[in-house]
């Protein structure tokens, strides 16, 4: 799955010395709070729901094409992952929110200077 490209690429990422405020993959895991799985009766539809601490959830889902290739357990990882990279996405827009809103001497609340 793509848990083994992520680490490849963070590990790229901190050989090549690129330390600006940026995410990494254990600070999308730190925000999940909990998850839930569901598999709808007489389909091959996976739904992961990942809890946030903050409360918000994300949703992944999976399906087999066929219901001869359907496997829970794979259901599940792939439904998760999915759902996690959300997560990505939202706290990608997060952190450049709070990028943005700094100025060029350090103090929070002012719109930077491009």
């Amino acid at each position: 799955m793509a848990g083994h490209d992520e680490k490849a690429i963070e590990k790229e990422i901190q050989a090549k010395g690129l330390n600006a405020p940026r995410l990494n993959p254990s600070m999308i895991d730190a925000v999940i709070a909990g998850e839930d799985y569901h598999v709808f009766p007489g389909t091959t539809m996976t739904v992961c729901a990942l809890k946030l601490k903050n409360g918000f959830v994300v949703i992944g889902e999976s399906a087999a094409a066929s219901a001869d290739n359907f496997n829970e357990e794979i259901g599940r990882k792939i439904a998760r992952e999915n759902a996690r990279n959300k997560i990505w996405a939202l706290e990608g827009y997060l952190l450049r929110e709070k990028l943005a809103f700094v100025s060029v001497d350090g103090r929070p609340g002012t719109v930077h200077k491009s």
